[in-house]
């Protein structure tokens, strides 16, 4: 660049030497901080030329215009001040500060899709939030209690009376919770209700409506694979972090990590996801919800290009419960049963019943648990094999077929009992701990 300019300088004063008396160019100073204009004019006079060249005029080619320029008594002069002037103006110009050198910047050109995933991100930042877990510990030499970040993840804006959605395992075994928004305003959060089954949970905070983005809430049901999603969270800490990738597989189901109890219809997705992004959206290229990023399968603990997010269909209903009543009422048989590796070790496909006290719906019911006699042998219980005519091959199956169900539903649990099997009705009832 310095050369082009180089170049151009020369020309210039190539035309200062060549110009018309009234002509007048304007330079910038490249070696001023404050860049002021320095005007350059035509020489008027041959004195001018007798002071710069120290050259005696040659009287007999006076002409009377004085106003024009003589050229004709230095032509052998004229080179070398064309060759000073040049290596003066380069020589300001290189050792001129960047500060001051002429920079044009050009606007950065985006493609369409990448305009469109830059709005999308700068639509949607404002409703992802920060959240802090703290948890109360002791100080092992003082003896002091002491309140630390135990953990963190992300949540986002569901309504503009303060509710955030995040997952259950982000806020398990907090004592305090804090929510950031993206002005980076801190709030304290109270815990509005949660679903340990579907790692579901509410939380509120007193924050003005005016900071408060709700995100908007898209449908999961008629999602394909392949689609574009973006996911939007906090991996390691690093607030309002943007991935992308495709839907890699639908329908998928994830065992819940606080209850074990299987997730069904999840979306599996190649984004990034990372320690941090849990609770976060989950996009599509519209920028409507579609999910919530929950887990990732990897052994090493990073991304491995297989995330899964719940989708917002089955998120929809758990908060609408949570917001209105705090907590998820859902129906259980009220059995616990053998690990389906214990099953498969008697060869037999169902599910096995460890216990149906009898004050829960499967003990009214008369389903029997499994035993020992007075020889101290082992008498199984009832094997589950079927509920309202849907075969049951394992646990995951029997949740399967609860989670359809509601509270007060009667179904007719087909078991088998030694040797033979029985049809049992059996009116489904709450958790106790939700009745």
């Amino acid at each position: 660049m310095a050369t082009t300019t180089s170049c151009s300088l020369l020309l210039s004063s190539t035309l200062f030497l060549h110009s018309p008396p009234s002509s007048h160019l304007s330079f910038f100073n490249l070696s001023s901080s404050r860049s002021s204009p320095i005007s350059l004019y035509p020489i008027r006079s041959k004195r001018y030329f007798r002071i710069l060249s120290k050259l005696p005029l040659n009287d007999n080619n006076r002409d009377d215009d004085d106003d024009t320029l003589l050229l004709t008594p230095f032509s052998a002069v004229k080179p070398f001040l064309l060759l000073c002037t040049s290596v003066a103006l380069s020589f300001s110009l290189f050792a001129a500060s960047p500060s001051s050198a002429f920079v044009v910047s050009t606007p950065r050109k985006l493609q369409t899709d990448e305009l469109a995933t830059v709005r999308l991100f700068q639509e949607n930042t404002p409703s992802v939030v920060y959240i802090t877990n703290l948890a109360v510990r002791q100080d092992a030499f003082t003896l002091d209690v002491l309140e630390v970040p135990q953990g963190s993840g992300s949540g986002f804006v569901w309504d503009k009376q303060g509710h955030i959605v995040t997952n259950y395992h982000v806020i398990r075994g907090a004592s305090d919770l804090r929510v950031t928004l993206a002005d980076q305003t801190t709030f304290d959060a109270k815990v509005v209700g949660f679903d340990q089954d579907k790692d579901v949970a509410v939380l509120r905070i007193d924050a003005p409506k005016n900071k408060l983005r709700p995100i908007p809430i898209g449908v999961s049901a008629d999602l394909l694979v392949g689609q574009k999603v973006f996911a939007i969270g906090n991996p390691f800490g690093l607030d309002h972090t943007l991935t992308t990738g495709v839907i890699s597989g639908l329908r998928r189901e994830i065992s819940s990590a606080a209850t074990g109890r299987p997730i069904q219809d999840v979306i599996q997705t190649d984004a990034a996801i990372n320690p941090g992004n849990s609770g976060g959206p989950l996009l599509d290229s519209s920028g409507t919800l579609i999910g919530i990023n929950t887990a990732i399968y990897s052994p090493s603990g990073a991304s491995s290009g297989v995330g899964f997010s719940i989708p917002v269909d089955t998120v929809g209903g758990i908060v609408d419960q949570l917001v209105r009543f705090g907590k998820v009422t859902r129906p259980i048989l009220g059995i616990k049963f053998a690990p389906d590796q214990s099953v498969e070790q008697l060869g037999v496909s169902g599910v096995l019943v460890l216990d149906a006290p009898p004050s829960g719906p499967a003990g009214k019911a008369g389903l029997q648990s499994t035993k020992r006699d007075g020889y101290g042998r082992l008498i199984l219980g009832d094997i589950i094999t079927s509920v309202n005519g849907t075969k049951v091959s394992n646990g995951s199956d029997l949740y399967r077929i609860l989670d359809q169900c509601k509270v007060g539903d009667e179904v007719t649990v087909e078991v088998l009992r030694g040797d033979h099997k029985e049809k049992i009705s059996v009116t489904l009832e709450p958790k106790p701990d939700e009745s």
